[in-house]
């Protein structure tokens, strides 16, 4: 039996992709302990995990990006409440290991300090990133805008000449406050982004082909498991059962990023539908005027509605996203930040549903999306398929044992 430590930032969208992981490792005789958001850990505690809040100064520091509507900007801000999380986040790590007597450490990929206290300590390691991979690649684009795969010589010099563009600012704000907290834990310098990705012996991504873009190119540290999907405890509506029309789940953000726009205008776009619409709204407020073939809620298990759906209006989001496809619902995407252009473009380019920029976001071009995604829900099966093949929670489980465990042995 090993001793786990799982650390994570302060984002629900972060913590709840590991709980299914954490669960078949407690399963299989594990001991597991957490650090993650103030307001979770009792929920932690009642799953059977012993928890702990990480440090408040890492809770703190807010994103701000949704303050700002330009991509670049929006990423620069969140890239910006990494940098200064670090510090406290890399001390908090040090410390949860040494509390914890751990025998391994699951980091996740947003906590960046954490990552470089998990290299300094240099027991047997992961980190978990629960979005696409930022990791630069001959085979795609420039992570960031959302941009489409480029095809022949043409998209190849595209994207080699918006690589140092797209990267390079970022990489001159992240690189230098970043490498004043590895020269502290005396770890020597990155030169890249990328480099940070490759420093942790096994690195859980929760996706897989065909939603994320084929490489030929994956570093060896990478494992592709697929989703890793969970909702909290809560009781299914009887309401549920009732519906008798077709339905269209709609949802927003679990980290505010005033994004409820997007309710309000699915629930004009679909008012005279003959669709039941549902919309969680974690945090964003309620609208005012409701239509009659709608209802919305704080918060659902998705679960329960995705088994009527024909359809999921999202974010963007990775998580609820890939909860649809997982469930062979296809998806209409409204981005409006973080990694949500990357994610939309892979819906779209994997053939599983449709994008619809929120700079364009209106009734009618919503109304048309939604259609247009039912159509796809062939695309959703191919890639709900490809998500069971990868193996989930079980093959993430496995790896942490066969690759970091038993090799340390």
């Amino acid at each position: 039996m090993a001793r786990v430590l799982a650390y994570t930032s302060p984002a629900k969208g972060h913590l709840f992709p590991l709980i299914p992981i954490l669960d078949e490792l407690a399963g299989r005789g594990h001991r597991i302990a957490v650090r993650t958001l103030a307001s979770e850990v009792p929920l932690m505690r009642d799953l059977g995990f012993a928890a702990d809040p990480i440090d408040h100064r890492v809770e703190s520091i807010e994103l701000q990006d949704w303050r700002v509507r330009n991509p670049q900007k929006a990423l620069a801000a969140s890239v910006r409440a990494f940098v200064e999380r670090a510090p406290f986040d890399a001390r908090d790590l040090e410390r949860a290991v040494y509390e914890e007597q751990a025998d391994v450490v699951l980091v996740d990929i947003n906590s960046w300090g954490a990552l470089a206290a998990a290299e300094k300590w240099g027991g047997p390691w992961a980190a978990l990133c629960p979005y696409p991979l930022a990791l630069g690649s001959r085979d795609v684009p420039p992570f960031g805008p959302g941009l489409a795969p480029g095809r022949g010589p043409l998209g190849a010099l595209r994207d080699g000449l918006l690589r140092p563009i797209v990267h390079g600012a970022l990489q001159r704000q992240m690189l230098p406050p970043l490498n004043g907290v590895r020269q502290n834990l005396g770890l020597a310098a990155l030169t890249s982004f990328d480099e940070m990705f490759g420093r942790a012996p096994l690195l859980i991504s929760t996706t897989a082909e065909p939603f994320e873009y084929h490489r030929n190119d994956w570093p060896d540290n990478v494992l592709m498991v697929g989703p890793c999907e969970w909702d909290p405890p809560a009781e299914t509506p009887d309401w549920i059962s009732d519906l008798d029309r077709p339905l269209v789940l709609v949802t927003t953000s679990s980290e505010f990023q005033d994004d409820g726009r997007l309710v309000e205008v699915a629930l004009q776009a679909l008012a005279e539908e003959p669709y039941e619409v549902v919309a969680t709204v974690p945090s964003a407020h309620v609208p005012s005027e409701i239509p009659d073939n709608a209802r919305v809620e704080t918060f659902l298990p998705h679960a329960a509605l995705l088994d009527r759906a024909v359809c999921a209006v999202t974010h963007g989001g990775m998580g609820a996203t890939q909860k649809a496809l997982a469930h062979g619902v296809p998806v209409c995407a409204v981005p409006f930040g973080r990694d949500q252009p990357e994610v939309a473009r892979r819906l779209q380019i994997s053939g599983a549903g449709t994008r619809l920029p929120a700079r364009r976001l209106s009734p009618g071009r919503l109304r048309a999306k939604v259609t247009e995604a039912i159509g796809l829900r062939d695309g959703a099966a191919r890639v709900a398929a490809g998500f069971r093949n990868a193996g989930g929670p079980s093959a993430a489980a496995s790896a942490i044992e066969n690759r970091l465990l038993l090799a340390t042995s």
